[in-house]
């Protein structure tokens, strides 16, 4: 059973590393036990739940009150009533995942549940009550009511507390705007720490352990509900060292994301349809039932898709409209001020009044099922090397994930490092940083103007390409001039400059803005061409990956997309067995 983090606080006298003296700088000049990078859900738990004599480093490359967790508004799956069970949840995630899910990874992350939303509340997280009992609500696709939640800010509920507790640790130490750039391989190929740029220093880290719990990619589509720093950081960096990766051609792009000029594409939750509200075209039609007998509580990807092409629809009738309407007035009004207030008071800061007015909504890129592949215990298969959350393909998601599944996924997977054992290592060799070159301020602006450009013109490039609906045509298309950029981008004089700084260590003259606008789009170009090549590989129609000239599924094609540096192969291996190297090589 998951148990709650140990709240004992140990020195880390009796670590299992020997290592020392790592090259460090801007606060990060010591050796540690165990590397997370990311502090969302996925990394504040999992730096929870590691024995608390471990050393930890946590990275966070943003301000460390932020992360996508915390735009995380629907809550955690969990059977806690009497009228459901495990043997549903298992059933309706496999169902949601469309053929793709590992029942093994499934019944454990449903069995494990209860334990984690427990887990949580002995931490201290103050999910909503009925009665004196759990509240929960519905979302699509779910047969029974079980979504655990705190109203509609549930991810920021979690992470608030999550953060709280990590900062009680005296065996934790907390980075913020520290970017990692890549992780250390040893000679015998094992993870040995990571390359970190902060306070405009390039470091060599050494760890025993390293966890990437990143999130996702969204910023790689023009139309995404995810955060500015979802750039697909992780499974980007364990690409580059080597990792194999899974079926990164799964996108889940959610229905109801607001569409309002001046507006961010704000996550209108799934659980307000799952309390009543309708989505209608601009003629007061709930077209959703042409498309599917449930309606707006069909799965995601297909609302999404009758989304879409009900817009279409209308575009080549000539009368093209960019949004649909979500009505939220079926909602008691007390339910919808109880239930929605994070979602209420958002619109209404942008000019709408849900209360008496459908609101604008229209698809974005949501959640990435794809990942780094890991077993139940998060290992990789590079040694030394884990990942967690989103960032992780555990099996637990397949084709789709269902609703609500992603938060716990993180509470139960991160639990697993309370048994992590580490082997010794030595700390990568140390390196006297070179003199910084002087580099002329008019090579730095001309390669800035050339990444901003890629940056703006890539997502939307992306999202017409191989957005919701994808063909072939246009996945080729888009994939040439992908690496068109990423050809010009590795000319930089930037690239090269810092690539070696990342060798050896050193200050960077560049501006840190600069700096990370280099390291987002690295990554964003690396994910585009990773999404877009196993997205053009896959001749069929699945969950979130959907071919309007493979409209159908095709049996031959339920089976995984395995990729290990520049090879693509398919086999139907679970997460939970050996994860397979480059072999079988089919595309």
């Amino acid at each position: 059973m998951l148990n709650a983090p140990p709240n004992g606080l140990n020195t880390p006298e009796n670590s299992a590393s020997t290592l020392s003296n790592a090259v460090g700088a801007g606060g990060l000049g010591e050796a540690f036990d165990v590397i997370v990078v990311g502090a969302g859900a996925a990394g504040l738990y999992s730096a929870l739940c590691l024995p608390s004599h471990y050393r930890v480093a946590v990275l966070s490359k943003e301000k460390i009150s932020r992360s996508a967790s915390k735009w995380a508004q629907g809550g955690l799956a969990a059977v806690v009533t009497p009228d459901d069970s495990t043997s549903l949840h298992v059933d309706d995630t496999l169902r949601a995942g469309a053929g793709l899910c590992d029942r093994d990874a499934v019944e454990f992350l449903v069995t494990e549940a209860a334990a984690a939303v427990s887990s949580l509340v002995d931490l201290g997280v103050a999910f909503d009550r009925d009665q004196g009992n759990l509240a929960v609500t519905l979302e699509a696709a779910h047969s029974r009511r079980r979504v655990v939640h705190a109203a509609d800010i549930t991810g920021r509920a979690i992470v608030t507390v999550l953060l709280e507790r990590v900062l009680e640790r005296s065996n934790i130490l907390v980075f913020d705007q520290a970017l990692a750039l890549d992780v250390i391989l040893d000679k015998e190929g094992h993870c040995s720490g990571v390359v970190c740029c902060r306070e405009n220093t390039v470091s060599r880290l050494g760890a025993s352990a390293v966890i990437l719990g990143t999130g996702g990619g969204g910023q790689v589509f023009a139309k995404t509900t995810n955060p500015a720093l979802s750039t697909g950081d992780g499974v980007a960096i364990a690409h580059r060292s080597g990792a194999t990766l899974r079926d990164l051609e799964f996108i889940q792009f959610h229905p109801t994301a607001l569409m309002h000029p001046g507006a961010p594409h704000f996550l209108i939750s799934e659980a307000v349809r799952g309390e009543g509200a309708h989505l209608v075209d601009h003629n007061g039609c709930r077209f959703a039932f042409d498309y599917h007998p449930k309606g707006e509580l069909a799965p995601r990807d297909v609302v999404s898709r009758a989304v879409f092409n009900h817009l279409r629809n209308f575009a080549q009738a000539g009368t093209p409209q960019d949004c649909v309407w979500l009505d939220l007035r079926p909602i008691p009004q007390e339910r919808l001020h109880y239930r929605f207030p994070n979602i209420l008071d958002f619109c209404q800061k942008h000019g709408l009044d849900p209360e008496n007015s459908p609101i604008p909504v229209a698809p974005a890129a949501h959640y990435w099922m794809g990942g780094i592949a890991s077993d139940r215990h998060n290992q990789t298969s590079i040694p030394g090397l884990y990942a967690v959350g989103e960032t992780a393909s555990t099996g637990v998601h397949g084709a789709n994930r269902l609703a609500s599944n992603s938060l716990l996924e993180c509470i139960v997977f991160g639990a697993q490092f309370q048994r992590l054992t580490l082997s010794p290592r030595s700390a990568p060799e140390a390196i006297t940083p070179p003199q910084t070159p002087h580099i002329p301020q008019e090579q730095w602006t001309g390669d800035k103007n050339i990444l901003e450009a890629i940056a703006q013109k890539l997502p939307q490039q992306v999202w017409e390409g191989a957005g919701i609906s994808r063909n072939a045509q246009t996945l080729d298309q888009t994939l040439a001039q992908v690496k068109t950029w990423q050809n010009t981008f590795d000319e930089l004089h930037l690239t090269q400059y810092i690539s070696q700084l990342q060798r050896q260590g050193g200050a960077i003259a560049a501006a840190s803005s600069l700096v990370r606008r280099w390291s987002d789009t690295r990554n964003l170009l690396a994910i585009a061409r990773l999404i877009l090549t196993s997205a053009q590989n896959r001749t069929e129609s699945r969950g979130g990956h959907y071919r309007e000239d493979y409209p159908e599924s095709d049996h031959q094609w339920q089976t995984h997309t395995w990729i290990q540096g520049d090879h693509w192969w398919t086999a139907p291996t679970s997460a939970f067995s050996t994860i397979p190297t480059c072999s079988n090589n089919r595309f």
